[in-house]
C-alpha cells in the first residue's frame, strides 16, 4: 500500500461533494460547448487555447493573492504527469473524438474512468470495495454499458472507430491523473500546481497544432470567442483545479464514479443544446449512472466508519 501522508491541505468531504457537483455541471455544459467550438477551430489549436487561457488565469489570480511559487522537487512528477496525461492526453483525445462521435456519446466513453481505476485503487492505493460501493460500482458501469450500445454501433465506420478509440483513450489518461492524485505526498496545493502543470502541455500541443494544422482556418465569430472563454477561465481552470482537489479529498474509486456524472449532464445538455435525441436506452442508463454515484457517496454507517477507519482513503 502506498503512503499518502500529506503535507499541503486537503479540502473536507463536504466542500469536496460540493465542490464536485460543480465540476459535473460545468463540465457536463462544456460538451455540447466543445462540439460547437470544433466548427470553428482545429481540435489541436482549440486545446492549447484552452491551455494558454488557463495559464493566464490561475497566474492572475494566484499573483492577486500572493501564492505564486514555483512547484518544489517533491511534486514536480504530479506536475508533470497531469500535465501530460490529463492536460495533453485527456483534452486532446476528447477533441479528436468530438470529431467523429456525438458530444452525448463522447462524453460517456470519456468517462469509463472506474473500468481503470478501481482495480488500481484497491491494489496499490488500499482503498476498500464495501458492498455497497460494489453495487454502487456495478450500477454505474451498467448505465455505461446501457449508453454505449456496442450492439447498435457501426463497427464498419472507420471514422466512428477512430473517435471512440479516442475517448477510449482520453479515459485511460485521466484515471492515470486520477490514481497519482492520489498517491502523491503533496507540499504544494492544487491550485499552486495548476499554471504549470497546464505549462507543460501547452508547449507539446501547441507545436503539433503548428505542424499539423492550419491556423488559418481558425473562424472567429462571437461563437468562438464565447466557446474560449467558457473553456479557459470555467471549464479549464477553475474545473481542473477543482477536480484534482476533489480527487486528493475523496477516494478514488468513489472519484471516478461520480465523474460517471458528467456524461449525464453532458447527454441532457447536448439534447438541449444541440437536440441530440434522449430515448429510451439514454434515460434508463442515466438513471443506472445516477443510482451507482448516490450509493458510493452515502456517507458510511457508524458500523462501516469502523470497520474503514484504517484505511487512509475514506
Amino acid at each position: 500500500m502506498i503512503d499518502k501522508t500529506e503535507s499541503a491541505p486537503i479540502m473536507g468531504p463536504g466542500a469536496a461533494r460540493l465542490m464536485l457537483l460543480a465540476v459535473i455541471i460545468l463540465w457536463g455544459a462544456n460538451w455540447p460547448i466543445i462540439k460547437v467550438g470544433l466548427e470553428f477551430m482545429p481540435p489541436l489549436w482549440f486545446a492549447a487555447a484552452r491551455m494558454a487561457l488557463g495559464i493566464a488565469s490561475f497566474l492572475l489570480l494566484l499573483a492577486v493573492m500572493g501564492k505564486l511559487s514555483l512547484p518544489t522537487r517533491r511534486d514536480l512528477p504530479v506536475v508533470f504527469s497531469i500535465g501530460l496525461a490529463q492536460m495533453i492526453g485527456f483534452v486532446a483525445l476528447i477533441n479528436f473524438g468530438l470529431l467523429y462521435v456525438d458530444a452525448g456519446r463522447s462524453a460517456i466513453l470519456a468517462y469509463t474512468t472506474p473500468l481503470w481505476v478501481t482495480p488500481v485503487a484497491v491494489w496499490l492505493l488500499g482503498e476498500v470495495l464495501t458492498g455497497r460501493r460494489i453495487f454502487g460500482l456495478l450500477l454505474g458501469l451498467s448505465g455505461v454499458a446501457a449508453l454505449f450500445n456496442p450492439l447498435g454501433f457501426n463497427w464498419g465506420d472507420t471514422e466512428a472507430l477512430f473517435g471512440n478509440a479516442c475517448l477510449l483513450g482520453a479515459a485511460l489518461a485521466w484515471s492515470i491523473g486520477i490514481l497519482h492524485v492520489r498517491a502523491h505526498k503533496w507540499d504544494s496545493t492544487p491550485l499552486q500546481l495548476a499554471p504549470w502543470q497546464m505549462l507543460v502541455a501547452l508547449p507539446p500541443l501547441t507545436a503539433l497544432s503548428w505542424f499539423r494544422e492550419d491556423w488559418g482556418s481558425v473562424v472567429w465569430t462571437p461563437e468562438t470567442l464565447g466557446v474560449l472563454f467558457y473553456n479557459g477561465p470555467i471549464a479549464t481552470a477553475f474545473c481542473f483545479w477543482a477536480s484534482i482537489a476533489v480527487t486528493r479529498a475523496l477516494p478514488a474509486i468513489t472519484t471516478a464514479l461520480s465523474f460517471l456524472a458528467v456524461p449525464v449532464a453532458g447527454v441532457l445538455f447536448s439534447a438541449l443544446f444541440l437536440g441530440e435525441v434522449l430515448t429510451p436506452t439514454l434515460i434508463a442508463g442515466l438513471a443506472l449512472i445516477i443510482g451507482g454515484m448516490a450509493l458510493v457517496n452515502l456517507p458510511e454507517s457508524r458500523a462501516g466508519k469502523s470497520r474503514a477507519a484504517a484505511d487512509p482513503a475514506d
